[in-house]
Parts: C-alpha cells; sequence; structure tokens
C-alpha cells in the first residue's frame, strides 16, 4: 500500500470532519488563499487544496513538517529511485540487525524489540545515503513515521506505551504517495502561530489549536526524535526527553495566547474549531479556554456565526464525556 496523508494516528484529527468543515468554508467564505495555522495531521489543508489556489501550512511539530514537505512540497523526485529504496528496506531481516538508538530506547516499550531496530537503522541509512535531494529526503523520513506509527505499540499517541502484553513485529515499511499539485501556491513554515499572525496576508484562516494541556511536543516524542534524530538523553518509563518546543495553548495563559492571535490576523475570515471538552472530569482533557472567551475574542473581530456537530471524541480511558459535540466559528472580519 502506498499511505495518504490521513493514514495515521493523531489526537484531535479532523479528517472525519474534513467534508463538513470545507463544506461550510464555501458556503460561508470567498476567496482564493487559505491558511491552515495549527495544521496537525495537514487533512484540512489537503481537501482546501482542491478549491484554493494558495495554501499556506504550518505546525510547529519537526515531524509534522517533514510530513507536509514530503506531501505537498512541489519538487521534483525521483519515483523509481524510491520504490528500489522501499524494496531494499522491506527486505531487511530485523534479526542480523545491531542495536541501535531506537531499538535501545524504546523496544519492548512503544515497538517490538525488532520493529524498534529496523525503525533505527532505517533512519540512520536515511541520514547517511547519499545521492538523495531534500524531497527525497522527506518522502523516506515521512514514509518511516507513517510505517512507525502503524505499528506502534499506543492508543494513538506517545504519552504511554501499551503494557502488559505481548507486541508483536508487524513493521512493515511502506511509502507515502505525494499530491502533486504544481497549479498551486504551497507555502510549509514551522512557526509559532502568533508570530506568523503578525505577517501573514489570507484571505481564510483557519486554527485549531490545542486546547487542553496535553503538548503535542510530548504526545508525539517518538516521533519528534526519530525525526530530529539528534538522539537526546531520555527519561522516565515513557522514555521521553527534556521538554522542549511548548505550546502557549496548552498553559493557563492559553485564552491571553488566543485572544492576541485573533486580534493580530490580517484576513477575511476566521474559522477556528473547538470542542466542548472545556467540561471534562480530568484535568489533561479539560480545555484551557472556553467557549465564552473563543466567542468574545472573535467578536471583536467581526460578525460570529456557529455551527456544531456531534462527533466521537478521543478517550484514553479517563475521561467519560457524554454529548460530545465539534464546534466551528466563522467570523467575517469587519462584518
Amino acid at each position: 500500500m502506498s499511505y495518504q496523508i490521513w493514514n495515521r494516528r493523531y489526537t484531535g484529527s479532523k479528517y472525519k470532519l474534513t467534508d463538513w468543515i470545507s463544506e461550510l468554508i464555501a458556503e460561508q467564505c470567498s476567496g482564493t488563499s487559505f491558511c491552515d495555522l495549527f495544521a496537525g495531521t495537514g487533512v484540512v489543508s489537503r481537501r482546501m487544496l482542491e478549491t484554493m489556489q494558495e495554501i499556506h501550512i504550518n505546525d510547529f511539530l519537526f515531524s509534522n513538517e517533514v510530513i507536509y514537505r514530503a506531501f505537498f512540497e512541489q519538487q521534483d523526485f525521483d519515483a523509481q529511485k524510491l520504490g528500489l529504496i522501499r524494496d531494499e528496506y522491506a527486505a531487511l531481516d530485523a534479526n542480523r540487525l545491531p542495536e541501535n538508538y531506537v531499538s535501545e530506547s524504546f523496544g519492548g516499550k512503544f515497538f517490538s524489540q525488532n520493529d524498534a531496530r529496523e525503525i533505527g537503522f532505517i533512519r540512520e541509512q536515511i541520514e547517511q545515503r547519499g545521492g538523495l535531494c531534500e524531497k527525497e529526503k522527506n518522502i523516506l523520513l515521512a514514509s518511516l513515521l507513517y510505517s512507525a506509527d502503524k505499528a506502534a505499540n499506543t492508543v494513538g499517541h506517545y504519552d504511554a506505551y501499551i503494557k502488559g502484553k505481548e507486541i508483536l513485529d508487524s513493521f512493515a515499511f511502506d511509502l507515502i504517495e505525494p499530491y502533486r499539485c504544481e497549479e498551486k501556491k504551497i507555502f510549509i513554515t514551522r512557526r509559532d502561530a502568533n508570530e506568523l499572525a503578525k505577517e501573514l496576508r489570507c484571505d481564510i484562516v483557519y486554527m485549531d489549536p490545542p486546547y487542553n494541556s496535553r503538548q503535542y511536543s510530548r504526545f508525539y516524542h517518538v516521533l519528534e526524535n526519530i525525526t530530529t534524530w539528534k538522539k537526546p538523553e531520555l527519561y522516565g518509563v515513557a522514555r521521553k526527553p527534556k521538554a522542549e518546543n511548548m505550546s502557549e495553548y496548552c498553559k493557563t495563559s492559553a485564552p491571553q495566547a488566543f485572544e492576541e492571535l485573533v486580534a493580530s490576523l490580517d484576513c477575511r475570515y476566521i474559522v477556528v474549531s473547538y470542542n466542548n471538552t472545556y467540561t471534562s472530569k480530568s484535568s489533561s482533557s479539560r480545555n484551557k479556554i472556553t467557549l465564552e472567551e473563543i466567542r468574545a475574542a472573535l467578536q471583536k473581530r467581526g460578525t460570529v456565526s456557529e455551527y456544531e456537530k456531534a462527533h466521537p471524541y478521543f478517550n484514553a480511558g479517563k475521561t467519560n464525556l457524554e454529548n460530545h459535540k465539534e464546534l466551528v466559528f466563522i467570523t467575517k472580519v469587519g462584518g
């Protein structure tokens, strides 16, 4: 198989909501340029490519930036060369590979020992392999992340691994399928959203920031670690590095950060996704920004319309949230 951009597990993914979100934007907004400020999986950007001429894709995770560049960046690459490399990696015998950073750090925890050995070996090969252009390297890296995620012993994030069960070998390396869209203007960034907003000029800005205390750089630390390949020292049961790349939207300062972001945007429409987990009994699931704070910040910029849809919520086992809804706010700036 070839991986599409939505073929990964990701907390808060809007994959099942992209039809609804894109339909709302088509009905309520106009323009040809679109920005996905907290792009996450990138699935909303992928859908908006169908109707927009200019797309800005931004996220602060290193792994997500590599994935966006692999799927969206319009640069030439040698598909035949990548196919041969895929066959080479798919034919590896884990039992004949040496231990490495991934197997020593995550083997028997987030992956089986054999799978971790393969993942670490391939990552080092990608780093050392000559004759790759930047696009080809990004495709191989993204392909490794998707292949590893499919084999991971997790519930969809890496805050912890599943304990008390045998971890079977299931890793199989396969390639992602990059998107061909040469006629589009695509800009990919890994920046603080509030800083980018001060420079951005765009018709429609879509935002789906993290609203609770779950830091995505910690939730996906294994994939971040494999991407950056700095091999830091790891700590604790979950084998995490020292904290870095932390979002203000997961802290008590989130309402102020959101208000500043909304105030600085130069656009015609502001589209915000939100969910009602602010009432959750779990402190980690409880939103840092309330519904009223969202409304107040947006109403300062223009006329706000609200839409809602029932939608199952990610549950790691501690949250019992009934009547969960996804909300979308569309603000016509100056309207």
